[in-house]
């Protein structure tokens, strides 16, 4: 038995609600910023910082106004955390590609992803939903900073913009790491 058209209207209402749109809307930016890092001018550096600097700040306004207006619904909490993956994980192969980086911190990001999002989609499976953790939030900050700093530092040379990124890059590692087992182990909290 299928869905009647109001059925239809709410549920198209309530995936493409303001939130989830902003998350989307994240993951479209993704193509923008790679395309603007590839062309490697100071122009070029400066808009795609800006366009990594909305798509960040888009994270913490999805989850505020999903809250705030009542729309927190489970494919939000699952787009949420996809589209800052994507972000971050297209900011770091950018910025080992343009060689600001060295490979194997990329990696340690990437890594962490992979297996929150692998641990997140178990949890789903058996219906679990794990929301996004604080110190997770606090991460995609650190590493939105981090990103912003080192690009505008490579095209602009400024001891400030240097010591910033990489400060800010190596607490996003700690917050990387710390926050996996957060997740880790509010999901053992749940299987206990």
């Amino acid at each position: 038995m299928g869905l009647d058209a109001p059925q239809v209207e709410e549920t198209a209402v309530k995936i493409f609600n303001i939130p989830n749109l902003l998350s989307m809307s994240r993951i479209l930016a993704v193509p923008i910023f790679v395309i603007l890092m590839l062309e490697k001018t100071p122009l070029h550096a400066l808009i795609a910082g800006i366009v990594f600097l909305l798509a960040s700040a888009t994270d913490w306004l999805d989850g505020y106004l999903a809250r705030r207006w009542g729309q927190v619904t489970n494919i939000g909490k699952l787009l949420d955390p996809v589209a800052d993956k994507i972000l971050i994980m297209s900011a770091m192969v950018i910025l080992v590609e343009v060689d600001i980086i060295r490979a194997w911190i990329a990696i340690v990001f990437i890594g962490r992803e992979f297996a929150v999002t692998g641990l997140r989609s178990i949890a789903s499976s058996e219906g679990i939903i794990i929301p996004a953790e604080t110190m997770g939030k606090f991460k995609v900050v650190a590493q939105a900073i981090a990103v912003i700093a080192l690009l505008l530092n490579d095209y602009r040379p400024d001891i400030w913009l240097n010591y910033t990124g990489w400060g800010a890059l190596w607490v996003a590692m700690f917050l990387s790491v710390y926050s996996a087992g957060q997740y880790f182990m509010t999901y053992k909290k749940h299987m206990d």
